[in-house]
């Protein structure tokens, strides 16, 4: 029994212009639906083959704020967030999450900044900015990380340390068992090395799951480290 908060996406490409760069996206060219049957769910790719795209949209048409935070972030630095989430319907299970956020690695200054602004006697201020990139980072996440709660990360690992990954998948993994679903953009291989999820791959003109050794971000890194001199030698030679 699928018992995730988001269950599927439906999409109507009758709602994006014919001139939208959506539609030129290889990936979505044939996309119908997005079933997410597991607590964790990847999206995998290379750049621009429109995973983070989707990302945003799923998360904004879910009623979260496009520079990320809780769906009590109302807020605009730069309004770029695509119209793909007017083209999108959340089918949504018969559970509610007690709580969300939506993390992205490239507004996370903007957020730091609004949650000082935000802050008040009863909800002081975590000062983010007060520490290192990387443990402000991760501090935000721990934060934010709660029981049947609903998560959207895009590339969480961009400021993190590997060992600092591996923390982030002890916990990603910890609260998945207690009922939170996640919806997560990455490159990491660390990431998708977290056992029991589904890893969607936007490359090779289509959104289909794959096995974690399918992926890009394995095969690349294991054949660096298993053939780093020659691969070297290969791609800096005059």
């Amino acid at each position: 029994m699928n018992n995730q908060f988001i269950q599927k996406v439906i999409f109507d490409w009758n709602r994006i212009d014919n001139n939208s760069y959506l539609k030129e996206i290889e990936a979505f060219k044939r996309i119908e639906k997005i079933d997410f049957n597991k607590s964790i769910t990847f999206f995998v790719g290379e750049n621009g083959s429109g995973k983070s795209t989707l990302l945003e949209a799923i998360a904004i048409a879910h009623g979260f704020n496009p520079e990320g935070g809780t769906k009590n972030y109302s807020f605009s630095t730069h309004d770029t967030h695509s119209e793909l989430c007017d083209a999108i319907r959340i089918s949504k299970g018969y559970r509610k999450e007690k709580w969300g956020y939506f993390l992205r690695a490239e507004s996370f200054y903007n957020v730091a900044t609004k949650e000082e602004e935000y802050a008040d006697g009863t909800h002081p201020s975590e000062k983010y900015h007060e520490k290192s990139h990387g443990e402000s980072f991760l501090a935000l996440v721990e934060n934010n990380l709660h029981p049947n709660g609903l998560y959207f990360f895009d590339e969480p690992e961009a400021a993190l340390s590997s060992q600092r990954q591996l923390t982030l998948l002890m916990q990603i993994h910890r609260f998945a068992k207690k009922g939170a679903q996640f919806l997560i953009v990455t490159h990491s291989p660390i990431l998708l090395g977290i056992p029991d999820a589904d890893i969607y791959c936007f490359d090779d003109g289509s959104i289909h799951l794959c096995e974690y050794e399918e992926t890009d971000s394995f095969q690349v890194t294991e054949m660096f480290i298993n053939n780093r001199q020659r691969l070297l030698d290969r791609l800096l030679a005059d």
